[in-house]
């Protein structure tokens, strides 16, 4: 399925022939019975040895990749706490707004590395280890910002997303949801059109305009039957972010059934990675339109 996340757009996500292993086929009849005894034992020391892990086989597999996805999250933690500390050192009577450098820096540099992941032939772990630091910076920038406006928004955006993620992951797992080609159209749809749509939220509160005259725009401003335009928004892409989630969940079946190199589980956690906090945003951005219109 070519229509998902960009970082899973290589031949071991995609080709099912990519580092397929070689399967085991019975010898021919031997010539001695001290040549069968002997293969024999072979045989029984195979069936009867632990089974071979990531490490032994240097093939990606769930629980490796699982491992990653959490080491990368552990980054993108110390580097949230840092960007926190960063963006609210700077507050003080005189500049009662916390700093928003570090949601900048971390959002550039975050957003250049992905790319660099993206379009890059072969994994790079520092590539993906120095993409979660900045992107902890990021979110723990905007993190901040959006607390000290609104307190307490950070424990229940990060909740929410908490729970998004886990009936998520829940509900593939047990098989009630799957991706297919048709929804992931839709999805591909809908996404370029939130892009156009963000886009010009943003031009037009660059020159002022009155439509996106409040704090998010368009976003705000804008109301059906009462409702902002953000809050209907906010929860359909919160939709396409668990979507986009079983894609990831499903590539990296993919992968592992590839028999994909295990290097390529970095690419599995990273794309889980870019999804969640693209996630953790939108729902940030959705609980302070719902407050700021109370």
């Amino acid at each position: 399925m070519a229509l998902n996340n960009p970082a899973f757009n290589t031949p071991a996500f995609q080709d099912p022939r990519a580092g397929a292993q070689t399967r085991y086929s019975p010898p021919a009849a031997p010539a001695a019975s001290a040549a069968a005894a002997a293969e024999a034992a072979n045989l029984e020391g195979m069936y009867t040895a632990p089974a071979a892990g990531a490490v032994e086989t240097d093939r990606m597999t769930i629980e490796d990749t699982v491992f990653k996805t959490l080491a990368l999250f552990g980054v993108l933690v110390v580097g949230a706490v840092v960007g926190w500390i960063w963006s609210m050192a700077g507050v003080s009577v005189a500049n009662p707004s916390p700093s928003a450098a570090p949601m900048i820096v971390g959002g550039l540099v975050g957003f250049v590395l992905a790319m660099v992941a993206i379009f890059k032939k072969k994994p790079s772990v520092p590539v993906f280890l120095a993409y979660a630091a900045f992107e902890g910076l990021f979110v723990g920038g905007i993190s901040a910002f959006f607390e000290f406006i609104y307190p307490g928004i950070v424990i229940q955006a990060t909740l929410a997303t908490l729970s998004v993620v886990g009936v998520t992951l829940a509900l593939f797992a047990s098989g009630k949801v799957r991706a297919s080609a048709r929804a992931t159209k839709i999805f591909l749809i809908a996404m370029v059109g939130y892009m156009v749509f963000g886009l010009l939220n943003i031009v037009l509160m660059l020159f002022n305009a009155p439509i996106a005259g409040g704090a998010f725009g368009m976003y705000s401003t804008i109301k059906i039957l009462g409702i902002p335009l953000g809050v209907i928004i906010g929860v359909v892409v919160v939709i396409m972010a668990a979507y986009s989630l079983v894609l990831d969940f499903d590539q990296i079946q993919r992968g592992v059934r590839n028999g994909a190199a295990r290097v390529y589980g970095w690419v599995g956690a990273f794309g889980i990675m870019v999804t969640v906090v693209w996630l953790y945003v939108e729902i940030l951005r959705l609980i302070a339109i719902l407050r700021g219109n109370n």
